[in-house]
């Protein structure tokens, strides 16, 4: 039987979980990012910044890894993490910037807001920056880094309420099922806020961990749901179908969430056996 063994210091190593999360998504942008500006072919120039910035930022992330990993240079992959954190902050907050100034801006009402590009998706590349910048500064081991871990997950999920809010109700809520992402969302938001505020004991982050993994099958029925809808759409060529049609990728955030989510989770259940 074929088995893939994985060395015992990757398996306790939380930095590399991370940057090859961060590493992922970012290479993953591209393809979400080439889909969603194709609806206007990519009409302002400052449109292509976040696909060339995912493209580039990838192969960067995969020198650093190499550097730590095989080269025992931490100071080069301490150096390229920072360089792409902080590219992607600022191309994260530039990008809700853009978006906002499509409608809200102009009108300042709840409707320009949810008909306006979906603001809060450059959130995407802000919440990688701080994730990679994070992961430098913060000691691995310690429950900081756990709660800091945490916390950006929370965050996304905070997002993936706002946008899944915001999305269906171009519609109207036609279908009761795309309440359960808004209502999924918010019960994870709930649950891992309490980390942060008392002493969690093992029982809570089991089940907080059973809630993340709802919200992957969360993630993969709107998946499926969205394709489905895609692949019944008007026009005969299957790419506008996607284009136009339902964000292909948009329920993916929330098992990609979930991992992040799980990782903190894990290395805060860990430091508590340890403290014990």
């Amino acid at each position: 039987m074929f088995t893939i063994k994985i060395p015992v210091k990757w398996r306790s190593d939380s930095v590399l979980w991370v940057e090859i999360f961060a590493l992922f998504n970012l290479a993953f942008l591209a393809a979400d990012i080439y889909v969603a500006h194709s609806v206007n072919a990519f009409r302002r120039q400052a449109e292509y910044i976040p696909l060339y910035f995912s493209i580039s930022a990838s192969p960067l992330l995969v020198i650093a890894l190499v550097a730590r990993e095989r080269w025992g240079r931490v100071w080069l992959w301490s150096h390229l993490g920072y360089i792409v954190g902080w590219a992607s902050i600022i191309v994260g907050m530039a990008g809700v910037l853009y978006h906002l100034e499509s409608h809200f801006f102009n009108e300042h009402t709840l409707k320009s807001l949810t008909y306006a590009a979906p603001f809060a998706a450059p959130l995407a590349y802000t919440g990688i920056g701080l994730l990679l910048v994070m992961d430098r500064m913060v000691a691995a081991r310690s429950k900081e880094w756990a709660l800091w871990v945490l916390l950006l997950a929370t965050g996304g999920f905070l997002g993936n309420f706002v946008l899944s809010l915001t999305d269906h109700a171009v519609n109207g809520f036609y279908r009761l099922e795309e309440w359960i992402p808004v209502v999924s969302s918010a019960i994870a938001v709930g649950f891992l806020s309490i980390p942060f505020f008392s002493l969690a004991p093992p029982r809570y982050l089991a089940l907080c961990a059973y809630i993340l993994l709802a919200q992957a099958v969360v993630g993969a029925g709107g998946f499926v749901l969205h394709a489905a809808a895609n692949l019944r759409g008007p026009s005969t060529h299957l790419f506008q179908n996607f284009v136009y049609g339902a964000p292909p990728f948009a329920p993916l955030l929330f098992p990609n969430l979930a991992v992040l989510a799980l990782i903190g989770l894990w290395m805060l259940s860990r430091h508590g056996r340890d403290a014990a």
